[in-house]
């Protein structure tokens, strides 16, 4: 006698506890790391102008020299989850291990080229003659952590795999409790000015990272996998990276644009963009949190040979999407007159940033929908589909985006550009997903 199949709501309050386990503590993982940033310019900033902002340019390299490699992070996570799903601990370690060397390669890579070419890089971000030294230290002595910060990344990728989130939480929030006291001791304390800063943010990502490294560790003794270096799986988890590195740079790159575009438009334009930017970037945690649990949990159904599993869960998190899209979008139509005035008192600024943000609040919907797809087809590991749609993206947006200086519509206009930019995507990711081929069972892809 065969067994009936769990209706659909028994299925739905399934799907909706692992979502809900995953995705809670991923979204406070990342809230709590751009507190890094905030924390050290809240501190550096009683300093003086000019070290702050060669704080700001310094983190601003520093952010984007290790978003690009946040595939440590992804790829890792869909690899190890796969694992887990075919019932293989071991092997999801050693993969897991694999991105860890990566990793340290990687950061090695790093340092042996900013040292050097840290002078460079800060007079390319357009510094003033006075914040520029700032910057080179700053810049100099924290690229000593980003091995640190990558093996954080790739470790979080692990634990994500592993089904584990909440132990990127618990690292999260004692990193940045670690990076703030550490910064007020050597900053104030012992009077290391701006270099205070930076060496109490090494310290803080090294000491993560050692948390991060012992909890694998521990896991790999446990069930048997090696720890050594292993060229083969290092050089296949670079192959699973490199197309996430690709939709990373794109991505990337549209951001750029975005930005070079509103600041062609005038200086109360591209305030009024950084604001709505800084907006754009929170919400973007809050949904791709909800993405995260997307990577593991349809990861683990595509290792187990669950198709139908992986299914259900992905129309599932896109319901979720598209829910959370809505209640973001509420929330900042109705914080509107709350939110422009803690940023700034100068009405040309509000003027050009309020109609803009009714354009982000009216795309929240489409944001969650790109969000979670891009987040299963991550967790199948369709890392070669996402990179070829994220650069149609950046095909469609760019022209839309550049000719927003001679049509006119300003700031308004930029921002409806980047609408169209996250239609292309949920168009793009749609189909794939109702295509079925991202379906591939198996521990391996």
């Amino acid at each position: 006698m065969t067994q009936a199949p769990p209706a659909p709501q028994v299925v739905r309050r399934r799907h909706d506890r692992e979502i809900i386990a995953l995705a809670v503590p991923a979204f406070g993982a990342l809230v709590a790391e751009p507190l890094f940033v905030l924390a050290d310019s809240a501190i550096v900033g009683h300093l003086g102008t000019r070290r702050l902002a060669g704080l700001g340019i310094a983190s601003a390299l520093l952010t984007t020299a290790v978003s690009v490699f946040v595939f440590l992070a992804y790829a890792t996570t869909a690899a190890v989850a796969r694992r887990v799903g075919a019932g293989d601990l071991r092997a999801a370690i050693r993969q897991g291990m694999d991105g860890i060397w990566l990793a340290l390669l990687l950061g090695a890579a790093v340092i042996v080229l900013t040292l050097p070419a840290a002078p460079g890089l800060v007079d390319l971000f357009g510094a003033s003659s006075t914040a520029a030294p700032y910057a080179v230290t700053y810049l100099r002595i924290s690229a000593l952590g980003i091995p640190a910060m990558l093996v954080v990344l790739a470790a979080t990728g692990v634990l994500r795999g592993l089904q584990d989130t909440k132990t990127p939480l618990y690292v999260a929030v004692a990193g940045f409790v670690a990076n703030a006291a550490l910064n007020a001791a050597l900053v104030y304390g012992a009077g290391l000015g701006i270099a205070g800063s930076a060496w109490g943010t090494v310290i803080a990502q090294c000491a993560m990272a050692v948390v991060y490294l012992r909890v694998v560790v521990r896991g790999a003794r446990r069930h048997g996998a090696s720890l050594r270096p292993d060229a083969a799986g290092i050089r296949a988890s670079a192959h699973a990276g490199a197309p996430l590195l690709v939709r990373t740079l794109s991505l990337r790159a549209i951001l750029l644009i975005a930005t070079a575009v509103a600041a062609r438009l005038g200086d109360a334009d591209v305030a009024a963009h950084q604001i709505i930017l800084s907006l754009w970037s929170l919400l973007a945690f809050a949904l791709d949190a909800i993405a995260i649990a997307g990577q593991a949990i349809i990861g683990r159904y595509l290792g187990a040979g669950d198709t139908m599993g992986a299914r259900n869960a992905c129309r599932r998190m896109v319901e979720w999407g598209i829910a959370a899209g809505v209640v973001l979008g509420v929330l900042v139509i109705l914080a509107r007159p709350v939110f422009l005035p803690l940023f700034t008192s100068d009405t040309a600024v509000t003027g050009a940033a309020l109609p803009a943000l009714v354009i982000v609040a009216l795309s929240q919907p489409i944001s969650g929908i790109v969000f979670v797809l891009d987040g299963v087809l991550m967790g199948a590991g369709d890392g070669p589909y996402l990179a070829g749609a994220m650069l149609l993206t950046l095909a469609v947006f760019a022209p839309a985006a550049l000719l927003v200086p001679a049509l006119g519509g300003g700031l308004t206009a930029v921002w409806a550009a980047m609408t169209l930019m996250m239609a292309v995507r949920m168009l793009t990711l749609w189909l794939r997903a109702r295509s079925g081929r991202w379906l591939v069972t198996g521990a391996t892809r």
